[in-house]
């Protein structure tokens, strides 16, 4: 029997990286999952690989910056499968935004206005608009786990991507708050901190932070993380093996924060 048999699991970023890896984690270990994200045609591929390899799932196409598509999003799961066991927040933008964007992932002196708002819409006003329609599900079931992808960015300083390091921080704190304010709803809430993962949002600098002349330079271990080592992260706190954890963070960044 899988570790989340029998549950109910809505995945946001489905379509790409850490999202899709834990619809295939969870659906692996007998979750049905739910799979939400912006492009049809990610989210396909993403469920495709589910049923695949013999798991079960649906997906919805949502801007999950938008309260209305969010609100369509969850009424949908709830009203397909009846309840929500497990949420994995794992929506949002990172260091290649900055291609499509220009300024996004710029300091603050020079990040203009719209491009401060239009990253917190994407990687922290989400959190907020999925989480709290996902908790009265949960209050009403008595039980449910919230597992929040924030950045070890969200623990310290970074020279540029200020408003990507301010998300990430925030999402971080409002993590510990809800688990303070809805443990005894049997809510648990945890976030997963990743380090460098090798996924699309930062294959452009990866040569550079893993260099051959110095590839310890960034993380102790040599090496970006594969979205599965931050997959089986999220899989533990999501499942019951992490019952005496709420508002924990969970470091998978090979040893990054461990330097002095």
């Amino acid at each position: 029997m899988g570790r989340l048999q029998g549950k109910i699991a809505m995945v946001t970023g489905a379509g790409a990286g850490i999202g899709r890896a834990c619809m295939r984690m969870f659906a692996k270990e007998g979750a049905t999952v739910f799979g939400v994200s912006r492009t049809q045609a990610n989210l396909d591929e993403s469920l495709k690989q589910v049923t695949d390899a013999g798991g079960t799932g649906s997906v919805f196409s949502a801007d999950l910056s938008d309260p209305a598509q969010v609100e369509a999003a969850v009424n949908a799961c709830v009203k397909q499968y009846g309840r929500i066991d497990i949420l994995l927040n794992a929506a949002g933008v990172g260091y290649s935004h900055k291609l499509v964007s220009e300024g996004s992932m710029d300091p603050i002196d020079t990040t203009p206005i719209d491009k401060w708002r239009e990253i917190m819409a994407i990687n922290l006003d989400s959190v907020f608009y999925v989480s709290r329609l996902v908790v009265r599900q949960m209050k009403q079931q008595k039980s449910g786990s919230i597992v929040n992808v924030a950045s070890i960015f969200g623990m310290g300083g970074a020279p540029d991507a200020h408003t990507y390091t301010a998300t990430k921080g925030a999402i971080i704190n409002l993590t510990r708050s809800m688990a303070v304010a809805y443990v005894d709803d049997g809510i648990r809430c945890n976030v997963v901190a990743p380090g460098f993962v090798k996924t699309q949002m930062v294959e452009m600098v990866l040569g550079q932070l893993f260099s051959p002349d110095n590839p310890k330079l960034i993380a102790p271990m040599g090496r970006p993380a594969t979205v599965e080592e931050v997959g089986y992260a999220c899989l533990y706190l999501a499942s019951d093996e992490a019952s005496y954890c709420t508002g924990t963070v969970l470091c998978v960044d090979g040893g990054s924060t461990g330097r002095a």
